[in-house]
């Protein structure tokens, strides 16, 4: 995503893709299903490794993740490759087995396990807090070799510093079942998210055909250019050279062919207008700007039917790519500015995803076309209609997960996937919520509300424990040492990321006036800092509220008719379910419960010098209203089937791409020698995926944990 700093999950995967051989780090789509290689030898990471917690940041939604690094013996590694695993893997080995000794299944609600698992969530419009996430990833300018080394060399500081779910506040569970262990995302085509929208269907890619338009140009548009002619275009375009126009000869003068060039031009280079000029007896087509620099953000209006609705609505499935990173992607092939396309949540990488996008006056011809020329990427399902998408108006999203190697007796997963479907799990914020370094995102955003910014910038600005970028770190160790915002922003080689803003900042306004130099960060990423300290807030007073009222309403309980929380009494608790229940995003603008876990919330803001009775910040950006969200959620359209396999390598469901092309549904054998879980289940918005996959397995989501019950299965 333009601008987005880097999640912690991007970092993990470098080190994966450390571990792996050059030709297995970029895949084509159509070669994903095929046998994926991956190295073994000895004593290398399992697939566990991979389950590494990610999530699907929405704005209005969220979705989950985990990579993976699968092995197999039948493949020879190179010596160095297999030196460098080695050497995470010793470190990993000298963890203490006591550090795993809490693992044991617990039963009813109890302190949570190590586990594996993914995230989903989106943020809603009504009851739920606004999770305005929109995070940007930079692109390095490093080498990818370079990158992985360091990655590898700290990824033991990852495992050391990062986060429990304890450290967040979750703690309990609600089913009794004990609990078992699974892969998750051996393959990241083992989760499926399909966004449901507005009218409650759920996304498919099952029509790959342009609508038929007389007004369409010929496919003859895309061919008829040379590269060469394409790059003066589009650098007349964008502005990036000092020519006012570019003259393209026609080679075979006829009608038709300058026709087509006309053509060409204005629909692959927006902003542009053309004309034909004779030159010493030759015609060309002369290409210029029609009205400045705003043609490129504004297309033409007269080149669009009247008839035709402003914008082509499409689905768009993707692989290994969220959906910011997606848009730049499609905006450059297209050459439009980013904000034509509009979307009703985004969906994070490190799965295959599918969800519907609009964009202002592009064909679906054009669309259609990207098809041809992107890997990971399918588009199709085009409609043109009067008005684009809106954050927040989908509906949810459904998930397939599998679960592959599961240690579970098929009673086990009866009675776990039974009690997701008929009770739900505890609507916790996941791990990725809180951030993955030595430095929480939550203890930046208790220091905004507390006013503190010389905390605030040494939090975000600080050297730290755990895995980085080499430039991040020798960026930190020149603040540590100069407290100069220019010398040490001249250790990033990119300046997009929270920390290059932020030193920008300081460049611009000083040391003295850090709230200006904070604000130079991105909105929704200084609101980021501030709803995972609500988050935090939420999660350890849910844990006290189950802990000492269980899975029933009780008087004091709060309850929300319509968008109103209202107390339940004592007449008409029996009227109520726990899955009615909602809690308090803390706030200026929302009431508390009337009984002990409303004491429990002042004394845990008054510990961190808030003031639960004034919220409102002087910077109105920062005030918090507060929000209402339930404790208890109960997914949707629950389906599960365990299955047996030999291979690890195949598919066990078929994607939209895979029913597109005609192949048929994996058939399973009665027996094999691995069992998985394929689980189906739709949540609403604002809830973490993650959460119920660990009401299933039992286990801890943190990256610590996962990596450390890693190291167990080794032994």
């Amino acid at each position: 995503m333009p601008g987005r700093p880097r999640s912690w999950f991007f970092r993990v995967a470098l080190v994966a893709a450390a571990l792996l051989r050059p030709e297995q780090r970029a895949r084509p789509l159509a070669a994903r299903h095929g046998p994926r290689p991956r190295s073994q030898a000895p004593g290398s990471l399992k697939c566990f490794l991979g389950a590494l917690n990610m999530e699907m940041t929405e704005v209005t939604g969220v979705s989950l993740k985990r990579g993976s690094v699968a092995v197999e013996d039948n493949d020879r590694v190179a010596p160095a490759e297999e030196a460098k695993r080695q050497k995470i893997l010793d470190h990993c080995l000298t963890k203490s087995q006591s550090e795993l000794e809490h693992v044991s299944p617990p039963s009813g609600v109890n302190v949570p396990e190590p586990p594996e698992a993914v995230s989903a969530r989106e943020g809603t419009k009504n009851s739920d807090v606004q999770l305005e996430e929109e995070e940007e990833e930079e692109e390095d300018g490093l080498s990818e070799e370079g990158e992985e080394e360091e990655e590898a060399e700290s990824f033991a500081d990852m495992m050391k510093h990062g986060l429990t779910e304890l450290d967040v506040g979750i703690t309990k569970f609600v089913s009794s079942h004990q609990g078992f262990s699974g892969i998750l995302k051996e393959r990241y085509s083992d989760f499926v998210v399909h966004e449901i929208g507005k009218d409650g269907r759920i996304s498919h890619l099952d029509d790959l055909s342009v609508p038929v338009d007389e007004e369409d140009p010929s496919e003859d548009v895309f061919t008829v250019l040379t590269a060469e002619e394409k790059h003066r275009l589009e650098e007349l375009q964008l502005f990036k050279n000092k020519e006012t126009s570019v003259a393209i000869e026609v080679i075979e003068d006829t009608k038709e062919k300058r026709t087509i060039i006309h053509q060409a031009i204005k629909s692959l280079f927006p902003g542009l207008e053309t004309k034909t000029e004779d030159r010493e007896g030759k015609k060309y087509i002369v290409a210029y700007h029609a009205a400045g620099k705003k043609a490129l953000a504004n297309p033409r209006k007269h080149s669009w039917p009247k008839s035709r609705g402003s914008y082509c609505h499409f689905v768009l499935y993707k692989e290994n790519k969220d959906t910011m990173d997606a848009i730049n992607v499609l905006s450059k092939y297209l050459r439009v500015k980013p904000n034509i396309f509009s979307y009703m949540g985004t969906k994070d990488k490190r799965a295959i995803t599918v969800q519907e996008i609009a964009v202002l006056k592009i064909t679906a011809q054009r669309l259609a076309h990207l098809n041809k020329c992107l890997m990971n990427f399918k588009l199709g399902n085009f409609s043109y209609q009067k008005n684009p998408l809106k954050l927040g108006e989908l509906q949810g999203n459904h998930f397939t997960v599998v679960l592959r190697n599961i240690t579970g007796t098929d009673e086990q997963v009866q009675q776990a996937m039974n009690s997701l479907k008929e009770i739900g799990f505890i609507n916790y914020y996941g791990m990725q919520r809180f951030g993955t370094t030595a430095v929480p995102t939550y203890q930046v955003g208790r220091a905004i509300l507390q006013n503190s910014w010389t905390e605030v910038m040494d939090l975000i600005l600080k050297p730290r424990s755990g895995a980085e970028k080499g430039y991040l770190v020798k960026c930190r160790e020149e603040w540590a040492k100069t407290k100069d915002p220019a010398a040490a922003l001249r250790k990033l080689p990119v300046k997009r990321c929270v920390e290059g803003q932020l030193l920008r900042g300081l460049s611009k306004y000083g040391m003295k006036n850090i709230v200006s130099a904070f604000g130079i960060i991105p909105r929704n990423n200084r609101l980021m800092y501030i709803h995972s300290y609500q988050s935090y807030v939420w999660n350890n007073m849910v844990s006290k509220r189950i802990e000492e009222y269980g899975l029933r309403p009780v008087p004091g309980d709060l309850v929300l008719k319509g968008a109103t929380a209202t107390y339940v009494d004592e007449e008409d608790v029996n009227n109520y379910s726990i899955h009615d229940v909602v809690m308090p995003l803390p706030g200026f603008d929302v009431i508390y419960p009337k009984h002990k876990i409303s004491e429990a919330y002042r004394e845990m803001l008054t510990a961190d010098n808030l003031d639960i009775d004034n919220m409102r910040h002087k910077i109105r950006d920062y005030s918090l209203s507060g929000a209402y969200r339930k404790i208890i959620i109960r997914p949707q359209n629950v389906s599960w089937e365990v299955v047996a396999y030999d291979d690890p390598k195949i598919p066990l469901f078929n994607t939209d791409v895979d029913n597109l092309e005609g192949k048929p549904p994996p058939v399973f054998a009665s027996e094999g020698k691995y069992r998985a879980l394929k689980m189906d289940f739709s949540l609403p918005p604002s809830t973490y995926a993650t959460m119920a996959i660990r009401e299933v397995l039992k286990m801890d989501t943190s990256i610590k944990n996962q990596t450390q019950l890693n190291t167990t299965w080794l032994r």
